[in-house]
């Protein structure tokens, strides 16, 4: 997955009927994530990653 495609998919997930976020807001948004996460090491940055993808797996549907 390309980081354009990365953003396009998030984009798909976070406008919803009851949160209307667009595009351009949702890559302006990870922009400055991705941003903040390359002004910190790398261990700190594995770290954070690793849980918020364990956080998105306890959310994820059975």
């Amino acid at each position: 997955m390309t980081l354009t495609e990365f953003y396009n998919e998030v984009s798909r997930h976070t406008d919803t009927d009851k949160t209307q976020i667009g595009v351009s807001d949702t890559k302006r948004v990870l922009a400055v994530a991705f941003s903040l996460l390359a002004t910190m090491e790398t261990a700190a940055v594995l770290d954070l990653v690793s849980k918020g993808v364990a956080t998105a797996a306890k959310k994820k549907p059975k």
